[in-house]
């Protein structure tokens, strides 16, 4: 068995198929999710699992150099992109946060190797991570 918390097999396959700058998508049950692109489907129900909590196990396996949110994250839930923020730094206190509008960060997303489709309800618990390197 598994010594990290990520018990969900195909997360960590795709983590594990991961190279420098690739790039995952952790969204909430709204984020529209273009066919060609794996969907890792974890909702249950409203709020089953949370979005926060599923970054935090992500980020627990995946090396991040970089993430994209969208600017409306921030505008419209400030204490979510906080919490986002106080998850990535407790992982990565250098990662770069990029920030662009949710119209672009729905056609980046897009270009992710998979989404992982949460339960989360709250508008804009939505981010793209683009993987760095342990060396």
């Amino acid at each position: 068995m598994k010594k990290t918390p990520l018990l969900n097999s195909k997360i960590s396959r795709t983590i594990a198929e991961m190279g420098h700058t690739d790039k995952l998508t952790i969204a909430d049950a709204g984020l529209p999710i273009n066919q060609d692109v794996e969907r890792i489907d974890l909702a249950l129900k409203e709020g089953i699992p949370k979005f926060l909590e599923t970054l935090d196990v992500v980020l627990s396996e995946l090396v991040v150099e970089e993430v994209t949110l969208a600017s409306e994250t921030k505008e419209s839930n400030q204490e979510l992109y906080e919490e986002i923020v106080a998850i990535l730094k407790k992982h990565n206190p250098e990662i770069k946060i990029k920030e662009v509008t949710h119209h672009s960060f729905k056609i980046e997303s897009n270009k992710s190797k998979a989404v992982i489709r949460t339960g989360e309800y709250t508008p804009f618990s939505n981010i793209i991570l683009k993987s760095g390197v342990v060396f």
